[in-house]
Order: structure tokens, then C-alpha cells, then sequence
């Protein structure tokens, strides 16, 4: 019989130098922005982790064979995608990966394509390499926000630039359906353009009926003008130790972001030991945490729609609920729901100032307390 994990259970993270948990240092303000859960991980993670500081030294260390193997595995078995090992190139953290991707496939002046609405580090990296962000505006469909791919299908062809794209999206937790899949790659090879595709989130997949599909997986043209970001991280709540990988088929793409250890550093030795025991015993956590995750989009949904002025679509992916509250006519939505008790990520952050986004990746008790709270201040608002 499967252990049963307890997710109900209340971590004290105060003292742990956490920053979701920093921020609002002694201030009575729940911390639901940055994207990393309150859940104790998997124990298999803490055990093997106790097994790698036993061991006293901690000298370079080289990306264990046995972590290459499992994530080739996995994306057979979960994917039915056959990835070559020498295609997998470890990697420090997925931010860090975006802007080698955006150094490795464009030059200053170049134009790069990303979503309108989407997480920070998209709108950044570009200009790193000094190129240029062309926002793709987005569209909703079925209550989905995803890329307008009737507007993409216009533009003119950007050979060999870049096109980042977010899978499943953050934020909004819309994930992508195969015929959207096949158009939005039909487009990319239509227009000569490298793709990096951010799947970070592709294990958080809250519904049983939805599965993730890596878009490199499509067709061989697609894969050869792709870099997939993938992590434990997000999945398994290891973000503080710095572990993720780029799968790059094609060998010029690859020599780009096979990284100079002088600009970015090898992945750790502990993040290493955690991603090796994540993905090999963290299965049925993660479909307990999946699970679990669901009953709280699913008690977040039905209460936030219940309050005058709050509007929040369906979350097929992610820990990250994307609320609309432009009902409300605030001036500052951010400040507003701090004053609350709630401490939630500005829309304006993420390209839309209509909108902000809710981390709800902890116990269901804090979940509640931060609808009573939001209640209670846009009551007070009358």
C-alpha cells in the first residue's frame, strides 16, 4: 500500500532565511506570490540528501550517469519521447537558461518573440544579448489564455531568431493542446525561427484527463530547432538548490549552451543528489501533491468567483491561480491585498495590471484564511 503524504501539514519556514517567507517578515501577511510550495518534500529527497552530506567532502562534481538515465526514461515513458543522452545539458537554474538561450541563438539587434502575458524573466533576457522582445499578444478561448497564433501566422519570417514560449503557461496554467502544438510548429518552421520551450511546470498537471506534450516531441523538424527548459524544481519544491536541464537535439544549438563555468556555474552537488532521488522515487508524491493541488484550485475557484468584483478562470496546470480584479477599480491591487492580510505577484509584473497571480502550493487552512481575509477587505470596500 503507498504511503499517504500529508500535505495539511502546517511547515514553520520563518527561520529559514525563505524568501516568500522574508518578505513579510513580521507582518501578518500570508506569503502566496513566489512559486515555491509549503510542502515538506518527498522523503526519499531528505534521505538521500542526508546520505550525500554524510559524506565529507564536497569537492567539483560531474552529473551523475544514473540522473542522465532516469530523465531519458522519462521522457520515453511519459512522453513517448526517445532523447538521446548526449542532448541533456545540465544546467544551474531555468532563468539562467533563458538567457543562454537567448545568447545562443540571437545577436544585438535581433528580435525575439515572447508571450505578451508571462512571467518576468521572459521580458529580460532578450535585452541581455542587447536583441529585442516583440510581445505576442494573447487570446482567450474557453475560458484559456494562450498565444494568438491567427496574429503569429502574419508576421514575417525572423530567420534563425528566437521565439520563447511557456508550457504549461505561467501565468494562467493554460496548457497546450496537441493541435495547437502542431500549428504553433508548423509556424516556427514556416517562419525559420528557434524555439525555447519553458516546461518547468509539465508535471503539475492537475487534471487526470490532461497529459503534457513537449513540443520537440511533435516531429523531428521541430525537435532539431528546439531547446526544451525542464526542472525538478518547481514539481518537487527544490528551488533553493538550483538543479535544471535544457534537452537540445541539435548539435549547434547544444555547443551554445554547453555553458563556459566561468559565466555559469555547474548545477550543485546536492541539487544533483535531490533531482537523481526526485525523479526516481518522487512518482506517487507527486501524484498525491497533484491531487491535493487540485482540491485547492478546485475550493479556490468556486470561492473567488463567489466574490463580487473577482473573476478567476479554470487552472489546468501549475500552483498559480490568475485572477482578474479589474472589476475592483484599484489603484494599486498589489498594496490593496497586502493591507488585506495577502500577499499576492502583481499582474503588472507579468504584462497585465488587470490581473494578480496567487500561489496556492500550501496547506488548504492558509488557502481558506486568505479567501476570508480577501472577502472581508472587498466587503469592507462597500
Amino acid at each position: 500500500m503507498s504511503e499517504i503524504f500529508d500535505f495539511d501539514q502546517v511547515i514553520d519556514r520563518s527561520n529559514s532565511n525563505s524568501a516568500k517567507w522574508e518578505k513579510y517578515h513580521g507582518r501578518d501577511i500570508l506569503p502566496m506570490w513566489v512559486a515555491d510550495t509549503d510542502f515538506a518534500v518527498a522523503p526519499e529527497i531528505q534521505q538521500a540528501l542526508h546520505r550525500r552530506v554524510d559524506h565529507p567532502v564536497f569537492g567539483y562534481t560531474n552529473t551523475p550517469p544514473k540522473l542522465i538515465e532516469l530523465l531519458r526514461e522519462r521522457m520515453q515513458r511519459l512522453y513517448r519521447w526517445s532523447v538521446d543522452p548526449d542532448w541533456i545539458v545540465p544546467l544551474p537554474g531555468i532563468i539562467g537558461a533563458l538567457y543562454l538561450a537567448c545568447r545562443t541563438i540571437g545577436n544585438p539587434g535581433d528580435s525575439a518573440y515572447l508571450p505578451q502575458v508571462i512571467y518576468p524573466p521572459f521580458g529580460r533576457a532578450p535585452g541581455f544579448n542587447g536583441m529585442h522582445n516583440q510581445p505576442m499578444p494573447m487570446r482567450v478561448d474557453e475560458q484559456r489564455m494562450t498565444i494568438d497564433l491567427d496574429w503569429l501566422e502574419q508576421q514575417p519570417a525572423r530567420p534563425g531568431q528566437a521565439l520563447l514560449f511557456c508550457n504549461p503557461q505561467n501565468p494562467g496554467g493554460s496548457m497546450y493542446r496537441e493541435d495547437e502544438l502542431r500549428r504553433l510548429a508548423n509556424i516556427v518552421e514556416g517562419q525559420d525561427l528557434i524555439l525555447v520551450s519553458d516546461e518547468i511546470h509539465c508535471d503539475l498537471i492537475l487534471d487526470r484527463d490532461k497529459a503534457h506534450i513537449p513540443i520537440a516531441s511533435i516531429s523531428p523538424q521541430i525537435e532539431q530547432r528546439s531547446i526544451t527548459l525542464m526542472a525538478p524544481s518547481k514539481t518537487f519544491n527544490l528551488a533553493g538548490l538550483g538543479c535544471a536541464f535544457a534537452i537540445v537535439p541539435n548539435p549547434s544549438l547544444r555547443r551554445g549552451m554547453k555553458t563556459n563555468p566561468y559565466i555559469v556555474p555547474h548545477v550543485n552537488i546536492l541539487g544533483l543528489a535531490a533531482a537523481e532521488a526526485a525523479y526516481e522515487f518522487g512518482g506517487e508524491w507527486n501524484r498525491q501533491q497533484c491531487a491535493y493541488l487540485a482540491t485547492n484550485r478546485d475550493y479556490l475557484l468556486a470561492e473567488i468567483n463567489r466574490i463580487p468584483g473577482l473573476r478567476m478562470w479554470p487552472v489546468e496546470a501549475t500552483y498559480l491561480a490568475w485572477i482578474d480584479v479589474s472589476a475592483l477599480c484599484l489603484d494599486n491591487p498589489a498594496k490593496f491585498f497586502e493591507t488585506a492580510g495577502v500577499g499576492m505577484s502583481p499582474g503588472r509584473d507579468f504584462g497585465d495590471t488587470n490581473y494578480m497571480r496567487l500561489n496556492f502550493g500550501c496547506p488548504r487552512s492558509r488557502v481558506e484564511l486568505a479567501v476570508q481575509r480577501i472577502r472581508k477587505a472587498i466587503e469592507e470596500l462597500d
